[in-house]
């Protein structure tokens, strides 16, 4: 089992940055691909960003390539998301998933964590 806590969200003005973090607990996520999804009120969850397991690929939404960037440190047993130049349209919940696969389907994730709110706005 792996348990995913997510932090790092909060308020920002358009254009600002933030860093979203998700930490693994329970076992190592050296064998899995990670994955960052969003939701946001009355929206399907979406994908944001995928990295391999090595962190040697990654894959990014349209709507946010250019803007965001998936990182992982595996030694730490964490992924990072940084997300600059943010906008209003960024706001969602956004969680951190858990697969065997690098993919931008929710369905191919094991595990997901609890989700951090991010709100752009002035």
């Amino acid at each position: 089992q792996v348990q995913l806590v997510e932090s790092g969200g909060g308020l920002v003005q358009p254009g600002g940055s933030l860093r979203l973090s998700c930490a693994a607990t329970g076992r190592t996520i050296r064998a899995y691909a990670m994955g960052w999804f969003r939701q946001a009120p009355g929206k399907e969850r979406e994908f944001v960003a995928a990295v391999s397991w090595s962190g040697g690929a990654t894959r990014l939404a349209d709507s946010v390539k250019g803007r965001f960037t998936i990182s992982r440190t595996n030694a730490k047993n964490t992924v990072y998301l940084q997300m600059n130049s943010l906008k209003p349209e960024d706001t969602a919940n956004y969680y951190c998933a858990a697969g065997p696969v690098l993919s931008g389907h929710a369905d191919e994730y094991t595990y997901w964590g609890q989700g951090t709110q991010v709100t752009v706005s002035s």
